[in-house]
């Protein structure tokens, strides 16, 4: 018998009862479905990652003291920071708190001693600051006093005004920068109205010049509920003269952050009279995050896939199930066709490609229901398809089909003419 007389026959044979059909299909349709899904929420979870800190830039590097630091009157903010923290380091005979200061800052901008550093911005970070404007009143989330260059360092930009400037910086002007949040809760509307306007910082009069670019939001954490100001300003009225939350550094590329790094290291090693192979800071940078993060979510995506393949293996046992009993439907008929010269490759062929024909049907529904419910948004992630959970999804719904199929085929190939035309 040839390819295509089996191929009508499993045809006929799927056919005959429609709704067991149905059922055997859903097995492997919601597997197929499951496996694409699943998969695409957790690229779709890797991207929204990949973008936030990306927003940061991939070549920013935060410094911050070994146990979070303290500056000002609050801890550093940044990668890796633990507010209201600080490091004690032993140092030979004597024991002293680990810092950082703007004299630290400045050394990272010597250009012999780093070259790969393009940009350094000293950091201090002041808590329950609260903004006050025309009777509305704003708890700020993020305040941080720094200078100009932490914008670039930091992928910002200002989507309305202008940013304050280094003659502000010098100066110690009371001006700010606000986010979105803080900027619509002051004003209303789009905030648009508090730019050029005077605000209350814990009292104290700051003039807004502009509305910091939106960046949504990191889980529960609000980007946009921030203020920037000069960092000079911020120490005249906010925080005092203290040390500095952490230090804002940028490499000269995302591919020389690694030797930036290393001069960074070098350089306050140093100057803090530590060993570099055991500092009282740390460096951190966007990229190294962006690693652990991708890691983790890969192993988080492939738990989903290996959870939706198990419905797809159910699905395989449904099939199986049902051919064993079409088998024992179709004893006669395969007595009789052995009867009249059909070989045990004709009897196998037949009823393996029927169990074939269930998952390539269900297969390719399930693509189809997968793609489109990868359409929707699924617990706050925008699902990702990922080309090769299609093709894998797929290819493992036919494969299963054959594997499931294998013995009932066999064993309906095995049954003797005379006892198969005996069965009633």
């Amino acid at each position: 018998m040839n390819l295509g007389i089996s191929a009508r026959f499993a045809v006929r044979g799927v056919v005959a009862n429609p709704l067991r059909s149905v059922l055997t299909t859903l097995g492997i349709l919601i597997g197929v479905g499951a496996v694409i899904v699943l998969v695409a929420v957790g690229t779709g979870s890797s991207k929204a990652v990949a973008d936030q800190i990306g927003k940061l830039g991939s070549n920013t590097l935060t410094v911050s003291t070994s146990a979070g630091g303290q500056g000002g009157r609050r801890g550093a903010g940044g990668f890796g920071a633990f507010p209201g923290r600080t490091a004690t380091v032993s140092s030979g005979t004597q024991t002293r708190v680990a810092t950082l200061t703007v004299a630290d800052a400045e050394s990272l901008s010597d250009k012999t001693s780093a070259p790969d550093v393009a940009g350094v911005a000293p950091v201090v970070s002041a808590s329950s600051v609260i903004a006050t404007y025309d009777g509305a009143k704003h708890t700020v989330g993020t305040f941080y006093g720094t200078t100009p260059s932490y914008l670039a360092n930091t992928n910002d930009t200002v989507a309305v005004g202008s940013a304050f400037t280094d003659a502000d910086y010098t100066s110690r002007r009371r001006v700010a920068l606000v986010g979105e949040t803080v900027a619509e809760d002051l004003a209303g509307g789009n905030g648009r109205a508090v730019v050029g306007e005077v605000v209350q910082l814990n009292g104290i009069d700051y003039t807004v010049v502009g509305i910091l670019t939106a960046k949504g939001s990191t889980g529960p954490q609000d980007q946009d509920d921030r203020v920037l100001a000069p960092l000079t300003a911020v120490q005249d009225t906010l925080t005092g003269y203290g040390d500095i939350s952490s230090i804002s550094v940028r490499a000269t590329s995302a591919d020389t952050v690694t030797d930036a790094t290393s001069e960074v290291t070098s350089i306050l090693a140093a100057r803090h009279r530590v060993s570099a192979a055991s500092p009282d800071f740390t460096v951190s940078s966007a990229s190294s995050i962006l690693t652990a993060a991708t890691s983790s979510n890969r192993t988080f995506t492939v738990l989903l896939a290996s959870v939706a393949a198990i419905s797809l293996l159910v699905g395989g046992i449904g099939v199986m199930n049902i051919m064993l009993v079409t088998v024992t439907e179709r004893t006669r008929e395969i007595g009789i066709r052995k009867a009249i010269g059909a070989r045990r490759g004709d009897i196998i062929g037949q009823f393996l490609m029927e169990a074939v024909l269930l998952s390539v049907l269900g297969g390719a529904l399930g693509v189809a229901v997968g793609l489109l419910g990868s359409r929707f948004e699924i617990v706050g992630v925008q699902p990702v398809v990922a080309p090769y959970s299609v093709g894998l999804a797929f290819g493992v719904a036919v494969v299963t089909g054959l594997f499931f199929g294998l013995y009932p085929a066999g064993r309906a190939a095995s049954l003797r003419p005379i006892d198969a035309l005996r069965h009633e």
